[in-house]
């Protein structure tokens, strides 16, 4: 058994609690955060410390992504899809009303003026090697997969491509995981080898100290990081049928809408290089609805019920950050992938830190 000591409760740090405490290793999680929930919708203040996981849209599109990654990003989130559906079947609650991951595939999306634009990133999605291809669809096929959409859009269908409700799936992680310690508005200063400096200069010592920080660990990354701002709003659209996630092709948007329980679609995409924290802006709201009802005619009478925007932690080359020498594990630089590929990096970790051993996993 070891002590594990993690700076960080996003994505990474609560998959790597979970794993690590169920295999009966001591495991320690220090974040700034005042607990683990999402906070409430319509409440979150600038600056509010949460992970940058509660605002995603839990996307799960190895192939879509390859439209802004690389390869290997693409290979890691085709690896992470089984891990996913094994974790979701431990997580889900009995009688949860939709499971915490859904695998129908997902659909690109391009209005005929834009068909140059949708052609140029199908072309890369088409050059990659060892990927599957998407599926151009007929009028008939689109409206049978989702009626609700736009009978005038080209469309693609990307098969075994899915999502998880990332609000929920990052409070099962913490719920269901007693065995760890969670050390709520703690702030760690340093992650050094077998310790964790605190905000009040306790030092936490362990056999392994693991960053996954975020944009908080910037000053110990080498290379450096930055902050990448993201939009979202939710629609409550009773009546409204959506399936699977969408992605709209256009010049300056890669626009996306995904269903959520109780009648919810939230609309995403901006990608913004700042690191401004404020509220969504007026253009963002105004181009992302604008977007999503071009897609869905019928969300004209949906309901805004929430906007959130927040930073994604981001490399030079967005590239993942995986770095281990002994004592020390760091793990960040996700940008936009954060949900794809955390499984298989963890995975990945973990093996070249000794705790588990490496696991190669084939696309679905």
């Amino acid at each position: 058994m070891a002590r594990i000591g993690i700076a960080g409760a996003g994505v990474l740090g609560r998959l790597l609690a979970w794993r690590l405490a169920r295999e009966g290793h001591a495991v320690q999680v220090v974040d700034p955060a005042p607990g683990p929930d999402a906070p409430p919708t319509g409440s979150l203040l600038p600056g509010q410390p949460h992970a940058a996981g509660f605002t995603a849209a839990g996307m799960l599109s190895p192939l879509a992504e390859l439209d802004c990654g690389d390869v290997e990003v693409a290979r890691l989130g085709w690896r992470s899809l089984p891990r996913w559906r094994a974790l979701c079947a431990e997580l889900t609650p009995p009688g949860y009303p939709q499971p915490l991951m859904r695998q129908r595939g997902s659909l690109l999306l391009a209005h005929g003026s834009d068909a140059g634009a949708a052609q140029r990133v199908l072309a890369r999605l088409q050059a990659a090697p060892d990927q599957p291809r998407p599926e151009a669809l007929d009028a008939a096929a689109l409206h049978a997969l989702e009626p609700a959409v736009a009978p005038n859009l080209t469309a693609w269908y990307l098969r075994d491509e899915g999502q998880v409700l990332p609000r929920e799936m990052l409070q099962a992680l913490v719920h269901q995981c007693p065995e760890a310690q969670w050390h709520w508005g703690r702030r760690v200063q340093r992650v050094l080898p077998g310790e964790l400096l605190l905000d009040d200069s306790q030092a936490l010592r362990c056999d392994l100290a693991i960053d996954t920080r975020g944009l908080g660990a910037r000053e110990q990354v080498p290379g450096g990081l930055r902050g990448v701002r993201g939009e979202i709003v939710w629609l409550h659209a009773p009546g409204v049928s959506l399936q699977r996630p969408l992605r709209l092709l256009h010049p300056r948007h890669r626009v996306y809408l995904v269903p959520r329980p109780n009648d919810l679609i939230v609309v995403g995409a901006s990608e913004i290089e700042s690191e401004d924290r404020s509220p969504v802006s007026l253009r963002s709201a105004v181009e992302l609805m604008a977007a999503a009802h071009s897609v869905l005619p019928a969300l004209a009478e949906a309901r805004v019920v929430h906007q959130e925007s927040n930073l994604r932690p981001a490399t030079p080359d967005h590239a993942p950050v995986l770095q281990h020498q002994p004592g020390l594990l760091r793990l960040n630089g996700l940008f936009r992938h954060g949900w794809l590929i955390a499984p298989a990096l963890v995975d990945d970790a973990l093996a070249a830190c000794g705790l588990a051993p490496l696991v190669e996993t084939a696309h679905a």
